[in-house]
């Protein structure tokens, strides 16, 4: 299986019949959006998204299927120290890392060999065989907007 959208949808149902779990109408909403909102969303960010399409669905309904969609393997909980919690679809066959910036508050993902490489030469001085990591590096954008937003929120000196 190829696509990832179609993966978390077959982990999901596996997950969901395990369980003994039914789906509802809602929660398959949130999940079609999620998939195809991609990205690094926030529980407000995905219910604005499927209040536009639903505006019956409560936030309550929206936490409680991402905490069910992190539980089965399909969304992964990340948080980036600005007090929320964001999710983004789950690959269990790959990895990246993430720059973001202070600023604006936009998510870079990235991969890299070399910092994998050096990570690990890193943990073998130490005595420690890397079995995961998360790799986030802060910063401004260099982008003209994001400048000048920075400058327009920054306080005269």
């Amino acid at each position: 299986m190829s696509d990832p959208r179609q993966a978390a949808r077959h982990r999901l149902a596996q997950f969901m019949e395990d369980k003994g779990k039914r789906n509802t109408r809602q929660r398959d909403l949130i999940v079609d959006i999620f998939l195809e909102a991609g990205g690094h969303l926030t529980l407000n960010e995905l219910l604005r998204l499927v209040q536009e399409r639903d505006d019956r669905v409560g936030f309550a309904t929206v936490y409680r299927t991402m905490k069910l969609l992190a539980e089965a393997g399909v969304a992964e909980e990340l948080r980036f120290g600005e007090g929320q919690t964001r999710y983004e679809l789950a690959h269990a066959d790959e990895h990246h890392d993430h720059l973001i910036c202070q600023t604006c508050g936009k998510i870079f993902e990235f991969e890299d060999d070399e910092v994998e490489a050096i990570q690990d030469r890193i943990a073998l001085r130490f005595g420690l065989k890397v079995t995961e990591h998360r790799h986030e590096i802060y910063g401004v954008c260099t982008k003209t907007d994001c400048e000048h937003l920075r400058a327009a929120t920054e306080l005269p000196q």
